[in-house]
């Protein structure tokens, strides 16, 4: 974790995103608290890192989310110098894609 952001209003932001619970909500308090250019750049990072994660290579990465390569680099950097953060969601959206997959599997029979 990194101690430069940790104080009470960030808690009291992740507080607020955790209290989330459905996409709507979501939608709703993003755009209230952020610009679109913001939910949008946002939004771009956690594709590339979703891309990079699965071994795409810059170009590809480029060609589909429009992100620089500047950005594809500080994504790659936080991928293997952070805090784990993005393998973390991404092995949670992972298990329950496989938890979803299963359900549509076992009502197809």
């Amino acid at each position: 974790m990194n101690s430069k952001i940790k104080d009470d209003s960030v808690d009291f932001l992740f507080q607020a995103v955790l209290s989330l619970k459905t996409p709507e909500e979501c939608y709703a308090f993003f755009e209230d608290l952020c610009t679109v250019p913001e939910i949008k750049a946002m939004s771009q990072r956690l594709l590339v890192a979703h891309m990079l994660s699965t071994k795409q290579n810059y170009q590809h990465i480029v060609h589909i989310t429009h992100a620089s390569t500047a950005t594809i680099s500080r994504v790659n950097r936080s991928l293997n110098y952070g805090c784990d953060g993005y393998k973390l969601v991404f092995d949670r959206l992972d298990k329950k894609a496989e938890e979803n997959d299963k359900k549509e599997t076992k009502n197809d029979q």
